[in-house]
Formats: structure tokens, C-alpha cells, sequence
């Protein structure tokens, strides 16, 4: 059997944190299990998982297995579960990890993806870093944009997307997904190529 591809979406785990700006992350994973048909599930890991196939290969087959994740823990201790993940599935980081993650830096609704970088303060990525001792896995980057003044940006990534943005923000969630899904069935240059930036 091949390896999986192992998609993690990064958020914080009580239903409180669940609108929030900081959970896009886990808003990406739950639009995918729910296109697979999957349902998320307790893991040893601690995290929620789920098996399924998601896209369609170049050809026709269904797409390449993939563990959709959601760590259990709070966003600062990401990197647990996901190290976890990775030794239990037995998957390469730099190869077939994609982390789903909220960005400031990234005007509203805007995508995109990397391999590698920094954390830029984001500290769900700097706890995955330090627990796989690597940079170097893909991205994708779902823009929320910086919070409006002098609102502090914690305060900002942890309040509830308003009323007035979720009909875009649902648009976003379904494009972030057919990116993840391009991701594992072209590979992250061509799925790159196709969302037109770096």
C-alpha cells in the first residue's frame, strides 16, 4: 500500500474556538471529510482523524489516500500530534505532509501555497517545527487578514469570523479544499502552478 498524504488542519479544539479567524485550519478539513463522506474520529495521536480518498488522478482513479487531521491539543501544542501522525502512518514530512493554517500576513480569503519558511509568529507551526526538528514541509496559507487598528492580534485570530463575511468565507473553505486535493493528486508545483502564486 502506498504511502498516505497527511493533511492537518491546525485550530484550537473546544466548540467555543470553532468560528474563529485561528480555526480555518480545521474549517479546510471538515469541508474535505465532509466531501470524502468521512467522519473525523478520536485517535491515539490525539487528534481527530479521518481515512479517505479525496480528488480524482489524471487519468480518472480516485485520488490517493489521505489522513485528514485535526490536532487535539491547543493550536501551541500542534506539533505532538502531528509528529505522532507522521510515525504512525509512517509519512516523510518534507514529501507528503500539508498543514492547513490561518495567515495575517494574507489579505482576506487569499490562498497560497509553500514548502518550507518560517512561522511568521504563527504558533501552531513553530510547535510543529520544533517537534519534527524541520521547516521544510508544504503549506497552505489561508489569508485572514491583520486585525483593524490597534486590536491585538491574538484578541484578532481568536474572535468568530462576523456574520457579514461567512457567505465568502464558505466560498473560501470549498477553494482551499480543491487546492488540498490537487495538492495530493498533481503534487504541490503543479497544484502551485494552478492557484498562480508562490
Amino acid at each position: 500500500m502506498s504511502t498516505p498524504w497527511l493533511v492537518v488542519g491546525l485550530g484550537n479544539p473546544e466548540a467555543r474556538y470553532a468560528r474563529n479567524r485561528h480555526n480555518v485550519g480545521h474549517m479546510v478539513v471538515d469541508v474535505l471529510a465532509g466531501r470524502a463522506g468521512s467522519r473525523l474520529s478520536r485517535h491515539k495521536a490525539r487528534a481527530q482523524v479521518a481515512e479517505a480518498r479525496l480528488g480524482t488522478m489524471p487519468g480518472g482513479a480516485p485520488g490517493p489516500r489521505v489522513i485528514l487531521a485535526e490536532p487535539a491539543t491547543y493550536m501551541n501544542a500542534s506539533g505532538g500530534p502531528v509528529a505522532a501522525l507522521l510515525q504512525f502512518y509512517r509519512v516523510d514530512p518534507t514529501t507528503r505532509l500539508l498543514v492547513v493554517h490561518d495567515e495575517i500576513e494574507l489579505a482576506p480569503h487569499e490562498l497560497r501555497l509553500r514548502q518550507g519558511g518560517g512561522e511568521g509568529g504563527h504558533n501552531g507551526l513553530r510547535s510543529i517545527s520544533q517537534a519534527l526538528g524541520t521547516r521544510d514541509y508544504a503549506r497552505l496559507r489561508v489569508g485572514v487578514g491583520r486585525p483593524p487598528g490597534r486590536q491585538d492580534v491574538a484578541d484578532y485570530v481568536l474572535s468568530d469570523v462576523p456574520a457579514r463575511e461567512r457567505d465568502a468565507l464558505a466560498v473560501t473553505l470549498e477553494q482551499a479544499a480543491d487546492v488540498v486535493e490537487e495538492v495530493v493528486t498533481l503534487g504541490l508545483d503543479a497544484a502551485r502552478d494552478r492557484l498562480g502564486r508562490g
